[in-house]
């Protein structure tokens, strides 16, 4: 394995120039250089009729077609067996031992009588190695080692790095071949024993269905799972429902990449069906639902948001998919996803806030943020990622987007679990958050906070206290782009080597980034895992409280948590007037949030707190104003916000 590393980054520095220090000499400056520097007793010499180191006749020296200088003082470095090795007499059948300083001065002056006194073309090659050093930092070796660099690339690495692409890398996406080199997030072996046990479900007896078909669409899931098991509505019209919104708004929210109504009706009629004959599959039976426009569904479109990739269909059911598909649940729409999810801007355009339609919804979850209000980021590994585009084998998750905190445990309960083509995920024994007793429980907030949620749960008997998560790991952001770049990369190769990254919607984003690392080393990216695990380790000895509330869009914190593998759950707790509103005034607003964060494998903690604070408010229940922005506001053709520049996080 450290061969492999080793091998990966230096194919790179072969074709970059720079002036350098000229150190390979033609015959004449050779022998000139060698004698001076032998008479001055500064540098011994071994060559083909040299047997004795130390004080050689230098006369003998143009006789050899190869010779060795080093220093004196390196004497104590050379085996005893190196003394006359004939094999200096051809450089490129040399077999004098790696622990010899002599066999990379032997390869640097060979004596070439073909060419005269016609300087070699190594010096050349040693000016262009020298320049791309630099982009390493590592441009800290001497003369002669730079050259043995570029011959060890050219005859060992390249070969190796060659063939493994071909093995691995000749399919874009990370569907395949994933790394045996698994993260475990895990803080103690304890809390992983045990049998994941399903949650106990609460029933929402008593619900009515509205007249209203925009209410029923509002509904939470377990609200409109009690409709569907009382047969007050049918999957088969609930379906119908939710596609005649979609097609409603995504003129203007453009979050729907693709509609999957056929396939949507045959499972709701499939639905419909089971329930007739008393089969009922749980709380999902017969609800419909998006996905993320990374995961494949056989026979339909999986775009990764990108011009690239736009027609693609896999033949690949994802785990998540088969896991809601088993229980009962709809799918109707393949949503958007940002360019190789990244940002807001895909093939198709640009997705946008209900909320404000000038603001935009971002990121690999760009379309279900635009269609839901609640968000939970689990422990990595909790859910399986088969059929699901990889940016970083050690950073990606799946997680719910939903109408509120009880939903989203819900969607977790029926897709986490282990998956057997994904190497990174674990049967996790969560606890039950629909029974856990918030009372016990200690809750820090972070300056940044949003004390409303934190006086909401002190009234609910949680203790609540100041908190500050201290760790002296200052490269955070930079360990998560190193990462995730690098990873991405890998995935990704033969999109960038064959010039595909060209086509891309946003030339500041990935190709920019993806450029950059492929010149990070294997050594510095091992340096930022071993940086990461120095940030676990101290987030672990200072994560005192069971919970911490704070701002979920600090990008340190972003970085921090995904690193460390902490899951959390994102909830709306209020709204701002948007900036530069119109003069007569509007109901467009931009929505504030907070986060809620939990230790690995505590996700039960952070969902249980943030459905006590949604059940004391009503944030979440609160409807967009895209119907209705104001009696002098209306939806522009095109955002009249101008597109901010990408920032490059640090």
């Amino acid at each position: 394995m450290g061969m492999k590393i080793f091998s990966v980054f230096f194919f790179a520095l072969l074709f970059l120039a720079s002036p350098f220090l000229q150190v390979a000499r033609c015959q004449s400056e050779a022998e000139a250089d060698v004698a001076e520097a032998v008479e001055g007793g500064d540098l011994g010499i071994v060559g083909e009729d040299v047997q004795d180191f130390g004080d050689p006749n230098y006369s003998s020296a143009p006789e050899v077609k190869t010779v060795c200088v080093f220093p004196k003082n390196s004497a104590k470095y050379l085996p005893s067996q190196f003394q006359a090795q004939q094999e200096l007499t051809d450089i490129n059948k040399s077999t004098i031992l790696p622990t010899c300083p002599c066999r990379r001065a032997a390869t640097l002056l060979e004596m070439d009588s073909k060419n005269g006194n016609k300087c070699p073309k190594n010096i050349t090659e040693a000016s262009q190695i020298r320049h791309g050093l630099t982009l390493l930092d590592a441009d800290f070796f001497n003369d002669i080692k730079v050259l043995e660099i570029a011959k060890g690339a050219k005859e060992f690495n390249i070969p190796i790095i060659r063939t493994n692409r071909k093995l691995v890398a000749s399919i874009n996406g990370g569907l395949h071949n994933p790394s045996p080199l698994v993260f475990n997030p895990e803080w103690s072996k304890e809390q992983s024993q045990g049998k994941a046990s399903r949650f106990n479900h609460p029933s929402a007896s008593g619900i009515q269905r509205p007249i209203n078909e925009e209410d029923i669409a509002f509904m939470s899931v377990l609200e409109l799972g009690e409709l569907i098991k009382k047969k007050q509505i049918t999957s088969e019209e609930l379906t119908g429902i939710f596609l005649k919104r979609l097609r409603r708004y995504n003129p203007v929210l453009e979050s729907v990449v693709t509609y999957t109504e056929d396939l949507a009706y045959q499972q709701a009629k499939e639905a419909d069906k089971l329930l007739s004959q008393g089969v009922h599959l749980g709380p999902l039976h017969g609800i419909p639902y998006g996905l993320k426009d990374i995961i494949s569904v056989p026979l339909y479109k999986t775009t990764w948001g990108s011009t690239t990739f736009k027609n693609q269909v896999l033949n690949i059911e994802a785990w998540v998919y088969k896991r809601l598909k088993s229980a009962g649940a709809v799918l109707v729409a393949k949503l958007v996803t940002g360019s190789l999810a990244y940002d807001d801007i895909w093939f198709g355009g640009r997705t946008r806030n209900p909320w404000n339609i000038e603001e935009f919804s971002t990121g690999s979850s760009a379309g279900p943020a635009a269609c839901t209000s609640a968000a939970l980021r689990p422990t990595f590994g909790s859910v399986g990622r088969t059929g699901v585009m990889s940016l970083s084998e050690s950073l990606d998750k799946l997680g719910p987007f939903c109408r509120n905190a009880a939903d989203c445990a819900v969607i977790l309960d029926a897709i986490r679990g282990e998956d057997p083509d994904d190497l990174s995920s674990r049967d996790i024994p969560f606890g039950d958050p629909f029974s856990v007793d918030i009372t016990k429980l200690t809750v820090g907030y972070l300056d940044d906070a949003d004390m409303e949620v934190v006086h909401v749960l002190e009234s609910k008997g949680v203790k609540v206290v100041p908190f500050k998560l201290n760790y002296t790991v200052d490269s955070v952001q930079g360990i998560l782009n190193f990462t995730m770049d690098v990873d991405m990369l890998a995935h990704f190769d033969e999109w960038q080597r064959s010039g595909k990254d060209d086509d891309y919607e946003a030339q500041d984003q990935w190709p920019v980034e993806l450029r950059r690392a492929r010149v990070v080393s294997a050594v510095d990216y091992l340096q930022a895992q071993r940086a990461r695990g120095k940030l676990i380790q101290e987030v672990k000895e200072n994560f005192n409280v069971d919970a911490f509330i704070g701002n979920a869009t600090d990008w340190e914190r972003v970085c921090m948590g995904n690193l460390v593998g902490l899951p959390v759950i994102v909830v709306p707790t209020g709204f701002k007037n948007i900036p530069n509103p119109p003069p007569t005034g509007t109901r467009r607003r931009t929505t504030v949030n907070t986060g809620i964060y939990a230790p690995p494998n505590h996700d039960h903690i952070a969902l249980a707190l943030a459905m006590a604070y949604q059940s004391a408010t009503n944030h979440h229940k609160q409807r967009p104003p895209i119907d209705d922005l104001g009696p002098n506001d209306t939806i522009p053709n095109h955002p009249t916000v101008p597109i901010p520049p990408r920032r490059l996080h640090m």
